[in-house]
């Protein structure tokens, strides 16, 4: 067999994602491209790796037993890099982190200026809803999760690092008056969820009940992303944390409804399991993290102040 570490590494994202799309997006590559090369590598084999049933790509009971050696050989590969770089005195090694979708806007911030000055760390960061983040967490597989509400299940220390400011948000062509709209208004406004696990989500109910709300609800969507696109097109109305509307805010194309008891206040925190034995890479991280973050604050959030 002559299969290469590239096309390993293309055979594991296509199992990890269980897409041919979703893998040369990940991997920056074309469709074509990664198709040939799992044609490539499957044409090693006198098993299946995969079968399309319908338009759907599956992956087989061997092809999952290959997809773990695959991934342990690139881990074997890594390491030795790693090695390599901390043989020369240079910090090496993986930075695992998991992060709640909004926290995208976050979490890169405090990231860029410590991969700019240790080429030797090799980032993971997976974005996902509040309940896969702990998930992630809880099952060890990652260093640090980004979270907004703190898990009530799990043991873990953290540092904060930002407030979270959630307010009612429409499009701009609604014209409401200057004073603070009265929380039975919500009646009549129909609102955009988000899906069932979101810190959003969480953030939007706990309101809701608080009050003894009980809104007209309009629809559920599973990204901030989407909610922001459908309140942009005039489908109706939501709770939304201000660090994804900016843009959106400056060029006046959303904006912010005041309401009674608005807005939510939650906490951007960095979060890990209690006890925990941080590498030298997470070690690092959080020293670095705990001295630039006031200054890191500053530098990018400043704007945040002003709602």
């Amino acid at each position: 067999m002559k299969y290469t570490l590239n096309q390993l590494q293309i055979f594991l994202k296509i199992v990890q994602t269980k897409s041919i799309t979703k893998a040369s997006e990940d991997l920056h590559l074309t469709q074509p491209a990664v198709s040939i090369q799992l044609k490539n590598f499957q044409d090693q084999f006198d098993i299946p790796l995969t079968e399309v049933v319908g338009r759907k790509l599956y992956v087989t009971d061997f092809g999952n037993e290959i997809a773990i050696a695959a991934e342990n050989i690139i881990d074997q590969v890594n390491a030795i890099n790693f090695k390599t770089l901390a043989y020369k005195g240079q910090l090496a090694g993986r930075l695992k982190i998991s992060v709640v979708s909004t926290g995208k806007y976050v979490m890169p911030f405090f990231l860029a200026n410590f991969m700019e000055k240790n080429s030797g760390v090799e980032l993971s960061m997976d974005v996902t809803n509040e309940n896969k983040v702990i998930e992630s967490l809880e099952n060890n597989e990652v260093d640090f999760a980004l979270v907004s509400i703190l898990p009530k299940m799990l043991n873990v220390d953290k540092l904060d690092l930002l407030q979270n400011k959630l307010f009612l948000v429409g499009n701009s062509k609604m014209k409401f008056k200057k004073e603070n709209l009265k929380q039975d208004s919500f009646k009549n406004l129909p609102l955009i969820y988000r899906e069932k696990g979101s810190g959003t989500r969480q953030s939007m109910e706990a309101f809701m009940d608080k009050h003894k709300i009980s809104p007209q609800k309009k629809m559920e969507l599973t990204s901030n992303e989407a909610v922001k696109q459908a309140i942009l097109a005039g489908l109706g109305y939501s709770i939304m944390p201000l660090i994804g509307i900016r843009n959106e805010l400056h060029k006046k194309e959303l904006q912010i409804i005041p309401m009674k008891g608005l807005p939510i206040k939650t906490t951007w925190s960095l979060i890990w399991l209690k006890g925990k034995k941080h590498s030298p890479v997470s070690a690092a991280f959080l020293e670095y993290i705990g001295s630039k973050k006031a200054e890191i604050v500053e530098e990018n959030f400043s704007w945040y102040e002003h709602y």
